[in-house]
C-alpha cells in the first residue's frame, strides 16, 4: 500500500508540472500586455518595461516556468498586478465559497442520484424505471449555464423563493444556506442524471452474480440483498466517476458563480482573465488543478478500501 501511494503521489507531482507548464503556453498565446493593463494606456514605455522586469516578463519563458514552479513549491503564487496583493490571499478568500458549492453539488448527486439509480435497477422495465431514464438523460444533456439562468429567472426572479444573487450574509448561516441551494443544484443537476444512469447499470450488472443467486438460494429478501450487499459494490464506479469529474464539477462553479454572482475561484478567474491580470490566472489555475489531482488520488485511495480486486492487484 505503502508503495501503491509512493506511485500515486509521483504521478500527481507529474501531472501538476505538467499543467503548469501547459499553462504558461496557454498565458503566452493570449493578447495582451498585463504591464499595459496594470498601468493603463498613459503610462510610457520605461514605466511598461520596469512592470515587465518586476514581473520577471522580460526574462525566458524556460527561466520564467521555473521560478514560478519554484515559488508554488513555496506556497508564493505571486502578486496581485491591479491591487498588488498576494495572489495566495486573494484564492484564500475565494476558495472557500468554491469548495462549499462543489461539496454541495457533489452531496445532491449522490443523496439523489444512488438511490433514483437503484430504484430503477430493483424495477427494470417498468414506468418507474423508463421516467427516471427519461428524467436523468434530459438533465444530463442540459448545459450548467442554461440550467443557472433558468433557475435564476423561475425561482429567484419570478418566484422569489431564494435570492438571485450572492452568497448570503457573512454571520448568517440561514441565509448562507439559502443562497447555495439554487447553485448548488444547477452544478449537481447533470451529476444526479448521470450518477442515477450509472448506479443503474453497475446495479443491474451486480445483481446477475453467482454470489447474489447464492444469497437468494439461502431465502435472503430482495431488499436486503440490494441494499447490504449489491450496492456497496455498485457504487465503486461511483466512486471513480466522481473523482475524475471534480474537473467538471469545477468549471460549471465557474459558470455558476458567474450567473449567481458569488464570490469564489471561478469568478475571481473571469474577472482576472478580463483585465488580463496573469498571475491571479495562473494561481487559480494551478489551485484548481491541485484539486483536481487530490480528489482522483482520494478516489483511487478510497477505490482499494471498497474493492477487493483492487487490494489483491497491489
Amino acid at each position: 500500500m505503502f508503495f501503491y501511494l509512493l506511485r500515486r503521489l509521483m504521478l500527481a507531482a507529474s501531472v501538476m508540472l505538467l499543467a503548469i507548464s501547459l499553462l504558461f503556453c496557454l498565458v503566452f498565446l493570449v493578447p495582451g500586455d498585463p504591464a499595459s493593463v496594470a498601468l493603463g494606456p498613459r503610462a510610457s514605455e520605461a514605466q511598461k518595461q520596469a512592470l515587465r522586469e518586476h514581473m520577471g516578463l522580460d526574462r525566458p519563458a524556460v527561466v520564467q516556468i521555473a521560478r514560478f514552479i519554484a515559488n508554488v513549491a513555496t506556497g508564493d503564487l505571486g502578486e496581485d498586478v491591479l491591487t498588488h496583493r498576494p495572489v495566495a490571499q486573494l484564492i484564500a478568500r475565494a476558495l472557500p465559497n468554491t469548495l462549499i458549492l462543489a461539496l454541495s453539488a457533489i452531496a445532491w448527486a449522490i443523496l439523489l442520484g444512488i438511490p433514483l439509480g437503484c430504484w430503477a435497477a430493483l424495477r427494470q422495465n417498468s414506468l418507474a424505471d423508463r421516467l427516471i431514464g427519461l428524467m436523468s438523460t434530459s438533465v444530463i444533456a442540459l448545459p450548467a449555464f442554461v440550467v443557472a439562468i433558468y433557475a435564476l429567472l423561475i425561482f429567484a426572479v419570478t418566484l422569489k423563493w431564494f435570492p438571485a444573487i450572492g452568497a448570503g450574509q457573512r454571520d448568517d448561516p440561514v441565509s448562507q444556506l439559502n443562497a447555495l441551494v439554487l447553485p448548488s443544484l444547477t452544478v449537481g443537476l447533470s451529476w444526479i442524471g448521470y450518477l442515477s444512469r450509472l448506479v443503474r447499470a453497475s446495479m443491474l450488472e451486480v445483481l446477475k452474480e453467482n454470489h447474489i443467486r447464492t444469497y437468494r438460494a439461502f431465502g435472503i429478501g430482495e431488499r436486503l440483498i440490494a441494499m447490504r450487499y449489491a450496492l456497496p459494490i455498485a457504487v465503486v464506479p461511483v466512486v471513480s466517476v466522481l473523482g475524475v469529474g471534480i474537473g467538471s464539477l469545477l468549471s460549471g462553479a465557474v459558470l455558476t458563480e458567474i450567473v449567481f454572482a458569488r464570490p469564489g475561484l471561478g469568478k475571481l478567474a473571469f474577472d482576472s482573465v478580463i483585465s488580463r491580470n496573469f498571475p491571479v490566472v495562473m494561481g487559480t489555475v494551478v489551485v484548481t488543478s491541485g484539486f483536481y489531482v487530490l480528489a482522483n488520488l482520494i478516489a483511487d485511495l478510497i477505490n482499494t478500501f471498497l474493492d477487493p480486486r483492487v487490494r489483491q492487484e497491489l
